[in-house]
């Protein structure tokens, strides 16, 4: 039985939980932690946007800032 309403496939981004609201706006929050230095250099576990494109590329920022934390950290050792 179809209810009428449309399935469509529900966009991801490995390593973080997506949410869509009703209104269309994107949330996406991170599966795990940032370590500690990440999350020190301003890597942002919980982002939001008006696009898949934005919220995409709002975590690539994130994601970014933790591995250039996690290579400053590496040089220190």
């Amino acid at each position: 039985m179809n209810d009428g309403k449309a399935q469509w496939p529900s966009p991801t981004i490995p390593g973080w939980r997506l949410i869509i609201s009703t209104a269309g706006r994107f949330w996406a929050f991170r599966a795990t932690p940032f370590p500690a230095k990440a999350r020190q250099a301003g890597a942002e576990p919980d982002l939001d946007a008006d696009t898949f494109a934005e919220i995409q590329a709002a975590v690539e920022r994130q994601e970014e800032i933790a591995r250039r934390a996690a290579d400053a950290q590496g040089a220190e050792s």
